[in-house]
C-alpha cells in the first residue's frame, strides 16, 4: 500500500508545554479528553506527554542554554570536589598508616 503524504500536521511542542498540559490533566476535575480539545492537541500525545512526565523524561525548560561563566564555574566546582575527595581519601590512608 502507498504512503499518503501531507495529510497530517506535525507539530513540535516544547518540554514546557508537555509539562504543563501533563500537570492540569492531573488536576482531580479535568478530564484528559476535554484538556486535549482546549489545547488542540490529540488525546494521545497528552497521554504520551503524561507518561513522559511520570517517567520522569520530561522537565521544565530542558534546553534552557547556561552561559558559559556558570559553566566554566561549575567545571572547576567539579574538579574541586574530585581533588578534595582524592585528598580524604589519602589523609585516610595516611592516618591508618600511623
Amino acid at each position: 500500500m502507498p504512503r499518503v503524504k501531507g495529510l497530517g500536521k506535525v507539530h513540535q511542542y516544547s518540554n514546557e508545554f508537555k509539562v504543563t498540559a501533563a500537570r492540569l490533566s492531573h488536576l482531580p476535575e479535568v478530564r484528559g479528553k476535554d484538556l486535549a480539545a482546549e489545547l488542540d492537541i490529540h488525546p494521545f500525545m497528552l497521554s504520551r506527554g503524561r507518561k513522559e512526565y511520570r517517567e520522569g523524561k520530561l522537565e521544565g525548560d530542558v534546553k534552557k542554554p547556561i552561559d558559559p561563566q556558570t559553566a566554566a564555574e561549575l567545571k572547576r566546582l567539579r574538579k574541586l570536589e574530585r581533588d578534595y575527595a582524592w585528598l580524604k581519601e589519602e589523609h585516610e590512608i595516611l592516618k591508618k598508616a600511623i
